[in-house]
């Protein structure tokens, strides 16, 4: 169990400050497919593995592919995230400027942009079934990441407090080294449109994109007001969604700024909704109000860089005493 201290803090209505990193597990797929960030995916010894796919069984996290992705999955719970949580001083208080933090571990059953419903089976000509799955399976793609650490701060100072402390200098974030690929942070303010309502076992998390023709001011303001009340409108949204947050990039879209990285400078926001189910997950995006939202979106966004995929999610810090909706 973490020993960060029990909630203590009122929520407020304004918008707080996340860090919300994308994160890709050290696997040995080919630098070809996946981004590998400087430095990422050790050996034994601590050194970076020159070529991950040519060496596997050097990748502490990867040497088998059988169980890797299990193996990573399982560590990132049951021990990178209370290592994260763990104060060894009685005096380092740099844990109490960190209100809430969530892992979102990606689910490849659940719906995603890369494998939409409704899902069918494939058929012959005559519409029948395949006598054999061979030569028929869907081909695997990919997301890009495999979940996300959720951070909330109540400033933009806070992020300092507990990533500049000297037990995560030294010892979380060499960790991070070995058992992600790459970390791309999306420094955000959240916008909290309809308040978490219980437990949200699963996450829905969808990455957008402006239109060309927009910059991202333009784009964040008809998509945090006009789209906001788009979703909200419907039934299907009050029925089945749990939690509905919208997380406005404020990091750097240009090398060398604050919190730019190549893979997210170019998403400018990104809608995060709770669901009690993977049930409630799938009927919401068969349904008409998700087909309204979608052509809502299209009107000032590039559709065909959104990406989206569901996710189990883990709660393993909320000091926050309730939630409230962000006042516009």
């Amino acid at each position: 169990m973490s020993n960060v201290a029990p909630p203590t803090i009122e929520a407020s209505d304004r918008p707080s400050t996340v860090i919300f990193s994308f994160l890709s597990r050290a696997d040995s797929v080919p630098l070809s497919e996946r981004r590998r960030g400087e430095g990422h995916i050790l050996d034994e010894g601590g050194r970076p593995v020159d070529d991950p796919t040519a060496q596997p069984e050097a990748n502490i996290f990867g040497r088998d592919p059988n169980t890797s992705f299990e193996q990573w999955a399982e560590y990132w719970r049951k021990v990178h995230g209370v290592r994260f949580t763990h104060a060894e001083d009685p005096e380092d208080n740099s844990l109490d400027h960190l209100l809430r933090y969530d892992q979102i571990h990606r689910m490849a059953a659940g719906p995603s942009s890369q494998f939409p419903q409704p899902y069918s089976p494939p058929l012959d000509e005559n519409g029948q079934l395949f006598p054999t799955v061979v030569g028929h399976i869907p081909r695997h793609v990919r997301p890009r990441w495999d979940g996300v650490a959720y951070l909330t701060f109540d400033t933009v100072d806070s992020i300092a407090q507990v990533f500049g402390s000297p037990r995560v200098q030294k010892k979380i974030l060499p960790e991070d080294m070995a058992m992600f690929r790459d970390i791309a942070p999306i420094l955000a303010r959240q916008h909290v449109r309809i308040p978490a309502q219980g437990v949200g076992a699963i996450s829905l998390v969808r990455l957008h994109v402006r239109d060309k023709a927009l910059d991202r001011a333009e784009f964040q303001k008809r998509w945090l007001t006009d789209h906001a009340d788009v979703v909200l409108e419907h039934e299907e949204t009050a029925w089945l969604v749990h939690r509905y947050v919208q997380l406005e990039n404020a990091g750097g879209t240009s090398e060398g700024e604050p919190f730019y990285h190549p893979e997210t400078s170019l998403i400018d926001g990104v809608t995060l909704m709770s669901f009690a189910s993977m049930n409630d997950v799938e009927a919401y995006l068969q349904s008409p109000a998700w087909q309204v939202i979608l052509q809502h979106e299209a009107t000032f966004s590039d559709v065909t860089a959104a990406e989206y995929w569901t996710a189990v999610n883990f709660g393993i810090v909320n000091r926050v005493v309730g939630e409230r909706v962000t006042l516009r």
